[in-house]
């Protein structure tokens, strides 16, 4: 049956697509763990469609400062990809790579902002790579951006692009747990509804 709108997806494709975001996830993982030369799981991941309100309820509230790193896709898969960070995953990166922390996104200087797209790039990357081994699509990045900023702004970005399809947001959640600290994390992963049903078809639901 085809999607016209992310809402329209039943508990199958639901499932269809936390499985995705669990094999993504491991390998953003791995890649991650590589990068810290530390061990990192991840805790069992969620899928969920969420209008704009919700999705800023799940994560925090529109006011907290979060950080962003964000990546277009293009080829057999048109969307793009939003990963959010919180200060206590960012410090966490930051005391391994940079050897200091910083007591809030405003107070990060160029360096940290460089590391923090760096991350988010490598997270997105590990987690398209799988994705498009398990669905054989051919997938291009956009060069990965990087933003401080509210999260009922950032949340935007999103709606502004797709928003004429779908006042939705497919919203993955799978936590790091590095050195036994469990870190709150979120991706947004947004293809249109034409890629959405292509995907749907591939994996045969």
């Amino acid at each position: 049956m085809r999607i016209n709108d992310y809402g329209d997806m039943n508990l199958q494709e639901l499932d269809v697509m936390k499985e995705i975001g669990s094999i993504g996830t491991s390998h953003a993982a791995t890649s991650l763990s590589q990068l810290l030369q530390k061990e990192v799981r991840i805790s069992i991941p969620q899928v969920k469609i969420l209008g704009y309100d919700d999705a800023v309820h799940a994560i925090g509230n529109e006011e907290q400062i979060v950080g962003a790193t964000l990546v277009k896709m293009s080829g057999e898969l048109n969307g793009l990809m939003l990963f959010l960070f919180n200060l206590e995953f960012a410090n966490t990166i930051f005391e391994k790579l940079l050897g200091i922390d910083y007591p809030g996104f405003e107070a990060m200087d160029e360096m940290a902002h460089s590391a923090m797209t760096e991350i988010g790039n490598i997270i997105i990357c590990s987690y398209v790579n799988a994705f498009t081994e398990l669905v054989d699509m051919d997938i291009q990045l956009s060069v990965p951006s990087s933003a401080v900023n509210m999260l009922g702004g950032i949340l935007t970005v999103p709606i502004a692009e797709y928003g004429y399809e779908t006042d939705k947001l497919m919203y993955f959640n799978a936590d790091f747990v590095i050195g036994g600290q469990k870190l709150n994390d979120w991706l947004l992963m947004l293809p249109d509804i034409e890629s959405l049903n292509r995907i749907l078809t591939k994996l045969g639901v």
